[in-house]
């Protein structure tokens, strides 16, 4: 029976993504959607923090998101700081019919930055699109404020489900290039290397008196010069 290279090469992605910003924004809405297909009109602030696994494929590979849900009220902040650390992705959601879920968005990014591990890719949202006549956020701010901190934007409903898959996929794809790129630069890096060590010349030392010839391994290609 012959093997199935095919799958033995498959390999299993898993990213830690979290969903920040003040309470009653959407976000446990937003997730539960994009998870479960599911719509809470009802629903109460989350206490404490919990997180939901999906799985998303990209270019054959299967690429689980945890996507974890960190309460937006006040007094849950120390408890949810941890959650931060080893994070590689987040969704930074506001309600586009509350100005005031806005204007947190600078202090939300500050504590991401300030608790996350490293670079964490970022998806500025603005939830609740649906609610066209209680708009108190245009699209175009939303747009100026991810352009001038370098984040991805996009409007969601998480009611109607208008891009919330989008979103999520969004910043799971983004990761996924970054680390792709890495692996490819590695790759070249090691491939060099061998070609340096293949390239190399042995010098041979003369005795006194005889003309001594060295090859300068610059004259090799260059890759393991100094």
């Amino acid at each position: 029976m012959a093997l199935n290279t095919e799958d033995e090469q498959t390999e299993d992605y898993l990213f830690k993504i979290v969903l920040i910003g003040d309470s009653a924004v959407g976000k446990s809405n937003l997730l539960a959607r994009f998870a479960r297909d599911e719509f809470y009109p009802n629903s109460k602030s989350t206490i404490g923090v919990e997180f939901q696994t999906q799985k998303v494929e990209i270019n054959g590979k299967e690429v689980k998101a945890q996507i974890w849900d960190t309460a937006g009220q006040e007094r849950f902040r120390a408890v949810t700081s941890a959650y931060y650390r080893g994070a590689v992705g987040a969704l930074l959601v506001y309600d586009i019919s509350r100005r005031q879920t806005f204007e947190s968005i600078g202090r939300w990014l500050n504590e991401l930055q300030t608790h996350s591990d490293m670079n964490v890719v970022t998806i500025l949202v603005g939830n609740k699109s649906d609610l066209k006549d209680a708009r108190e956020v245009t699209t175009a701010e939303g747009k100026a404020l991810a352009e001038a901190q370098g984040l991805f934007f996009i409007e969601t409903s998480a009611l109607d489900s208008s891009n919330v898959s989008s979103a999520f996929e969004t910043v799971v794809r983004e990761i996924y290039n970054i680390l792709s790129r890495k692996v490819m630069q590695s790759q070249e890096i090691k491939v060099k290397d061998t070609e340096c060590l293949t390239n190399t010349k042995t010098v041979v030392l003369q005795p006194e008196g005889v003309n001594q010839e060295a090859v300068e391994p610059s004259k090799q290609g260059g890759c393991c010069s100094s």
